[in-house]
């Protein structure tokens, strides 16, 4: 099948190369023109505009930062819409407020486009080895009509409602990865400083109640110092952002989220904004002076 993709980012990049490896077809568009280069090596064929993409395929995925850009490729200048024809369908991968979504299909209808949300979860090492959770907002009809093409990329596409309910999953998944980070953060901390080894407490816990995909993932990286971005922090702000935006629009009380907001903030101002979110565990060594390894 040929398939446009536009946005070749960190995770973008990836996706594409499982779709190669599917035996896909696939037009691909970024701004970065270095980055639509390492796309056309690893197989993929260059487009010049979203609207470039929409002209060639009938199966577009966009996987772009935050809402502002999704709308801007799909609804604006020699954007997704000004070259899809009837038909085409839309499967929008970025983590995106749920209003937004909604917006957005709106738009898609008007051009008989057939839209979905359908945002990701695990970061780019399961974007890498494509085992990534795709939670599916829309048409159920349009959602099992592009499941293979969704699992080429994941180990899971799970339909949860109508549209924006994909983004509204994926906003509830980062609010407990956040917290899950901070608790991590502040249980190491504990441990260090009463001077119990943190690699043997990861070690007696991770099997219990207490483990989780994210203490797997992320103790190690925190002990060892390494903050290189499998998620940055400034993405995970946003995505909190998102999440109390839509609070405040249904309310939904997110006191804790708003704790690991201010946390997250203060990174940012620190300079750790474009490191890993397990970088959430600076904030308590800054605090305290002392470092969890």
């Amino acid at each position: 099948m040929r398939i446009g993709f536009i946005g070749l980012g960190i995770m973008g990049k990836p996706m594409v190369k499982n779709l190669l490896k599917a035996g896909h077809e696939v037009i691909a568009y970024d701004i970065l023109k270095e980055n639509v280069a390492k796309a056309v090596e690893m197989g993929a064929a260059g487009a010049k505009s979203s609207r470039d993409v929409a002209e060639q395929c009938s199966l577009i995925i966009t996987m772009l930062p935050n809402s502002p850009h999704v709308k801007a490729v799909i609804m604006g200048k020699d954007g997704v819409l000004e070259g899809a024809k009837e038909g085409t369908i839309l499967i929008d991968m970025s983590s995106i407020a749920p209003l937004a979504s909604k917006e957005i299909c709106r738009e898609c209808k008007k051009k008989k486009v057939k839209m979905i949300d359908a945002p990701v979860s695990g970061g780019e090492p399961k974007a890498i080895d494509g085992t990534m959770s795709i939670m599916v907002g829309g048409d159920r009809e349009v959602y099992e009509e592009v499941y293979d093409v969704l699992m080429a990329m994941g180990g899971s596409a799970v339909y949860c409602g109508e549209t924006g309910a994909g983004n509204t999953t994926k906003l509830a998944n980062q609010v407990i990865v956040a917290l899950n980070i901070a608790a991590v953060s502040e249980a190491f901390m504990l441990s260090t400083k009463a001077g119990v080894d943190p690699g043997q407490v990861f070690e007696a816990i991770r099997g219990g109640l207490a483990g989780s995909t994210v203490m797997n993932a992320k103790v190690p990286m925190i002990t060892a110092g390494d903050y290189q971005p499998g998620f940055k922090i400034d993405l995970h702000i946003k995505d909190l952002n998102n999440a109390l935006e839509t609070a405040h629009q249904v309310g939904a009380p997110l006191p804790l989220t708003s704790v690991v907001m201010e946390m997250m903030q203060n990174l940012r101002a620190d300079g750790y904004g474009q490191k890993d979110h397990s970088a959430v565990a600076k904030f308590y060594e800054k605090l305290t002076g002392t470092r969890i390894k």
